[in-house]
């Protein structure tokens, strides 16, 4: 089986904020950033893959702060997991004002895809090697969180996710 560094995967784009992309209140829409957030988590993805892949589902993405006219957006991202022929991928939204030098970050989400063939049909993809620590978290963390996704998606009964029930368990006992 063929495997990849999660490294390999790590995708920067940046993108202006300009009078188009911005609603009554001079704040990007949206609904631009979360097509702009699909583009570059797909491009991470693809990396990982080295295939086409399709969006299969957006995690919660919170609005932390807006983002005004003007500002650059940079949106990194970098596969935190790979399953079968699905493939998850972390994403970290910055914004800046290059005039006054800052930089915050307002969102973080993340995003699942699955490869697929020329007929359309999924298709394995190459297992995922973390190196840092944090990149071990994230792959130990996706676990839960794809059995989240698949519970809500009804493919997954809710006592068959042992992540979870290990999860909720160890929360108990803390409370």
């Amino acid at each position: 089986m063929i495997e990849k560094f999660a490294r390999e995967s790590y995708t920067e784009m940046n993108e202006l904020v300009l009078p188009n992309d911005t609603n009554t209140f001079g704040n990007l829409m949206g609904g631009r950033l979360l097509y702009w957030m699909d583009i570059c988590s797909a491009i991470a993805a693809q990396k990982h893959c080295s295939n086409v892949v399709v969006t299969v589902s957006v995690d919660n993405v919170s609005f932390k702060r807006s983002i005004k006219l003007g500002e650059v957006v940079t949106i990194q991202a970098q596969v935190t997991r790979a399953f079968n022929s699905s493939l998850e991928v972390r994403m970290e939204i910055f914004a800046s004002n290059l005039p006054e030098g800052t930089r915050v970050k307002t969102n973080e989400a993340y995003y699942t895809f699955v490869a697929v063939d020329a007929d359309n049909n999924p298709k394995a993809v190459p297992v995922l090697i973390p190196e840092t620590e944090s990149e071990h978290k994230a792959y130990e963390d996706a676990l839960q969180r794809r059995e989240l996704r698949l519970i809500l998606a009804g493919k997954l009964k809710p006592e068959n996710a042992k992540k979870l029930k290990a999860l909720v368990s160890l929360f108990s006992q803390k409370n």
